[in-house]
């Protein structure tokens, strides 16, 4: 799915690159090419932050939650993305829901760290607590 969101990301850069008149990636005067280009490179500047606290979230915590977080996390990219080819303003929620899912992923990953440390620091495991706790929080993810 990852792959899909990030070929439309580059068709849709490609589609406005055809259209202006320029050469190169220097197009002055082209706002609707400078919104998609801007749009294309924050979500791909996002995406590796994004892939290691998913792996680290589903690794280290548990992964049906962090699995789900993350397809929200592409749907929630395509709303940015899209919203940012329309005026600035409209891609703001995403942003926001966006960096809402990023907290939940890292406080998972961070979770499953400080569990790993009491076990092998004091033998109190609390994984089955910590999988409760996020498979009850991440549907919370799905309010605006």
């Amino acid at each position: 799915l990852s792959v899909f969101l990030t070929a439309f990301f580059a068709s849709k850069l490609e589609h406005e690159s055809k259209n202006c008149n320029g050469k190169g990636f220097q197009r002055p005067g082209s706002s609707a090419f400078d919104r998609v280009y801007t749009a294309n490179q924050n979500c791909g500047h996002a995406y590796p932050t994004f892939l290691a606290v998913l792996w680290c979230a589903g690794l280290l915590c548990s992964q049906a939650p962090a699995a789900f977080a993350g397809l929200m996390y592409l749907f929630v990219r395509q709303k940015y993305f899209v919203g940012y080819l329309g005026e600035r303003t409209q891609s703001t929620p995403g942003y926001l829901f966006g960096k809402r899912i990023i907290l939940f992923l890292f406080l998972m990953s961070l979770a499953g760290i400080l569990n790993y440390y009491l076990i092998y620091f004091f033998g109190s495991d609390f994984e089955i607590h910590i999988k409760t706790i996020t498979s009850a929080i991440s549907p919370l993810l799905l309010i605006p």
